[in-house]
């Protein structure tokens, strides 16, 4: 029980430490808020979704094949071995997912995903963690706003958007998680989706 208790505390000092990461800065994501003049001056809403250039990174993470519903689980082993390893200093930016499938392609059992952090690259994890880098630097970007239930729309949406636009889909999807569900509510979650795309 102490163990489990010791993991969710520094899950919170971590994703309060990723939040405020160097890496990604709140002028740059899209959904950010904006100056009072800017917002005085506005005349539409922000367009949902954007292409964007975007930088390459290091990332750190557990890989894991099973339903979504093993998140926490995944989180906490991902956690245990980054305290284990003394990788914390080496954090850089959010905590993110990446999807190689989804729910509507395969079975829950086969879904095929990872949970890590944004990492310094010089980090040297030893397994169960491994050290990846994001290659893919032309994305679809957009903001889901509230419970993480609920992303799936917002996911359909962006891919309506982007075959739209004359693009298609051509890596893992990525999220960004924005904020932390334990200091926010429900609604005021934010998940930077991205799409790696190509024309």
């Amino acid at each position: 029980m102490k163990s489990r208790r010791f993991v969710l505390c520094l899950t919170l000092a971590v994703l309060g430490l990723a939040m405020a990461g160097p890496a990604f800065s709140a002028q740059a994501r899209p959904g950010a808020l904006a100056a009072p003049a800017q917002i005085a001056s506005t005349k539409s809403p922000e367009p949902f979704a954007s292409i964007k250039k975007v930088e390459p990174f290091t990332y750190c993470s557990v890989a894991h094949k099973g339903p979504l519903t093993d998140i926490g689980a995944v989180i906490g082993q991902f956690m245990q071995a980054m305290q284990a390893q003394g990788l914390f200093a080496g954090v850089r930016g959010v905590m993110v997912g990446v999807y190689y499938n989804s729910p509507g392609e395969v079975k829950p059992e086969e879904l095929s995903w990872e949970i890590g952090f944004i990492m310094a690259p010089e980090a040297a994890p030893r397994a169960p963690i491994e050290k990846k880098e994001w290659k893919y630097l032309t994305v679809a970007a957009a903001v889901h706003a509230g419970p993480y239930a609920n992303i799936g729309e917002t996911y359909r949406r962006l891919g309506e958007w982007v075959k739209s636009q004359g693009y298609k889909v051509c890596g893992p999807t990525l999220d960004r998680y924005l904020n932390n569900p334990m200091q926010v509510k429900p609604e005021e979650l934010r998940t930077e989706i991205w799409m790696p795309v190509e024309k």
